[in-house]
């Protein structure tokens, strides 16, 4: 056994359980000791969670070179009370291209077995059932490849690893129009049109909003410049018209903005690297040379693009004449903070709409509808934070939704939002700062045009545009409000350790050649929680001292380990940035534990038994 091999904790792995069953296997429920003999990475998700899209996305090439070996499993773990209905998870694994077994756990039983507190987390766990490593967040896969190298070669030599064919059993595809689309656009011609997202593709429709005017793209996953039949996207997403008449794409995953010319069908480049950005990358220049980080929505606003960056929760801008992005908004902290743009808080922004004094955005992972005024200071008029959400109908600071993806500016002044989870269409009035419902039974809208005195919805989850009669009164809906599924950690009152854990992988060490190598920041919602431990620092260990008359709230932590491959000999080493954002719901209770430990990558050393 190699040195890496025998310093190994292994804690054997919990069942996998899940109310849901189990999807992508045709129909086949599985074990692990169905598993047993084949290298399994568990991966925990929310398919309302940005991180865990990158992190389907950074598993797909491990996958697909480890085929015979690995077996990935999503568990998938609900935040968000519309992701604990089965069909909301079918639809999403068909959605983000989802192609390895998963899991259903509605009730979270998988997740507290193993004791998971960040979406996403990923485990993986060795041919004979035993959990040898954990990572939160993203970014982790290299290290995860070379542990997954180190097992095949361990177990190969025991006899204890078992080739071959995995159990994932693609679903049949469907023939509709469009597939998940995501955003729409009124073009000058009458058309729409729409990002057919599940199939990297876009379409036009004729007025009708149904018949196929054309098609851009090869439809399948890609980053390629050419004509209507070369180009590819990948999962594009937010679309915005130009002053000079083309169109500009939010290409999500290949985090990049992309330019239609709607006369040619010719397709190009904008911004973006095609990378991923990732914290101490450039924050601005020029736009073919900075990495974006899944794009979800682009406007016209006070003269520049603005860019929904869902990824790092944060807005940007692209300057059309200078052809340079920056920073705009948001510290990529998440949260929900408002004030100047340098110091708030966002929480995947994923919708926006311009109007001549305010840039509407809808932030999906807080449940909220906000706005940016011209100075650039970012205001909320609807939502509270992480964990509230619901649908609520009434006074603006009482009114709930549920991960809202879309918004569109109303002639009157008002704003309609696409409010996603509660497959409804809402709408604020800032005269009267009321909340009201103007359609239901939509599925999964994720944006919505004017269209005269009609307003068009995209059905994301029904395929298809849904043209509504602007109503002149608007439905009342009863008021309904959630806390999310995930429990409250009880911690005791007074001194609380927090201890995120990372473990350089094999091979690597801390990258300390230009500062600390780490970075740790904490807050609290309410503030009045912490009184003692908020801030930055490059300790991943500190004392924190709880309010005792602060019952319950959220530590938010956010850290970032860097590591290095640790080879002398290499003068130029592979670097890689390991970092994830908790928000963990608290309740305060005596005698409760006081320690918390956040496992970035590696294993909590108490968890071994």
């Amino acid at each position: 056994m190699n040195d890496s091999a025998s310093r190994r904790v292994r804690v054997r792995a919990p069942e996998l359980v899940g109310k849901g069953g189990w999807l992508n296997t045709g129909d086949q429920q599985y074990t692990l000791a169905d598993l047993r003999g084949r290298i399994v990475i568990l991966d925990f998700w929310t398919f309302c969670c940005i991180n865990c899209l990158h992190v389907l996305d950074e598993l797909r090439e491990l996958e697909e070179r480890h085929r015979d070996t690995v077996v990935v499993v999503g568990v998938h773990s609900p935040k968000f009370v519309h992701e604990a209905e089965h069909q909301a998870v079918v639809d999403a694994v068909e959605r983000y291209g989802v192609e390895h077994p998963v899991l259903d756990d509605p009730e979270l039983a998988t997740w507290k077995q193993y004791a998971v507190r960040a979406w996403p987390t990923l485990v993986v766990i060795d041919p004979e059932g035993y959990v040898v490593a954990q990572h939160a967040g993203e970014g982790h896969v290299h290290a995860i490849e070379r542990l997954v190298e180190e097992l095949e070669a361990e177990h190969e030599a025991k006899g204890t690893l078992r080739r071959g064919d995995g159990p994932y059993v693609a679903p049949e595809p469907e023939p509709t129009v469009l597939r998940f689309p995501g955003k729409a656009l009124l073009l000058p011609s009458g058309n729409f049109l729409v990002s057919d997202t599940t199939r990297h593709q876009l379409v036009e429709l004729a007025e009708d909003g149904e018949s196929v005017v054309r098609r851009i793209g090869t439809g399948e996953r890609g980053f390629a410049d050419g004509s209507a039949e070369q180009a590819s996207f990948n999962e594009p997403q937010g679309l915005a018209l130009l002053e000079d008449g083309s169109v500009v794409v939010a290409d999500t995953v290949n985090h990049a903005l992309r330019r239609l010319d709607l006369a040619s069908g010719a397709v190009t480049t904008l911004a973006g690297t095609g990378r991923q950005w990732m914290q101490g990358a450039p924050t601005s220049g020029a736009a073919r040379e900075v990495a974006l980080s899944s794009p979800w929505d682009v406007a016209l606003f006070d003269g520049k693009v603005w860019i929904a960056m869902a990824g790092v929760h944060q807005l940007w801008t692209y300057d059309p004449g200078a052809e340079t992005v920056q920073v705009a908004a948001g510290t990529t902290n998440e949260g929900l903070v408002d004030g100047p743009g340098a110091e708030a808080w966002f929480a995947q922004p994923s919708g926006l709409a311009a109007t001549d004094e305010r840039l509407w955005l809808a932030d999906s992972e807080t449940s909220a509808l906000r706005w940016v005024d011209l100075d650039g200071a970012v205001h909320t008029a609807v939502g509270t934070g992480l964990f509230d959400f619901g649908h609520r109908d009434g006074e603006a600071g009482q009114a709930l939704l549920q991960h809202p993806l879309g918004v569109t500016a109303l002639p009157d002044g008002s704003v309609a939002v696409a409010d996603t989870y509660n497959h409804a269409l809402r709408r604020y009035d800032p005269a009267t700062g009321e909340v009201t419902t103007l359609a239901t039974d939509l599925r999964e809208p994720s944006d919505a045009v004017l269209v005269g005195d009609d307003i068009v919805v995209v059905e994301s989850a029904r395929h298809r545009l849904t043209r509504l009669r602007l109503p002149e009164e608007a439905v009342r809906v009863e008021a309904v409000a959630h806390r999310t599924q995930r429990a409250a950690t009880e911690v005791a009152p007074g001194r609380l350790r927090l201890d995120v854990i990372f473990q350089a992988p094999a091979g690597q060490k801390l990258d300390s050649r230009y500062g600390p190598s780490t970075r740790l920041l904490v807050s609290a919602t309410p503030p009045e929680l912490l009184l003692k431990g908020e801030g930055a620092d490059s300790d991943l260990s500190r004392e924190l001292e709880l309010d005792p008359a602060v019952t319950e709230g959220v530590l938010h932590v956010s850290a970032m380990a860097a590591s290095c491959d640790d080879d002398p000999a290499n003068e130029y080493p592979a670097c890689h940035v390991h970092q994830q954002d908790w928000g963990v719901p608290v309740r305060l209770v005596e005698g409760a534990a006081d320690r918390l430990p956040l496992v970035l990558a590696g294993l909590d050393e108490g968890d071994a038994r």
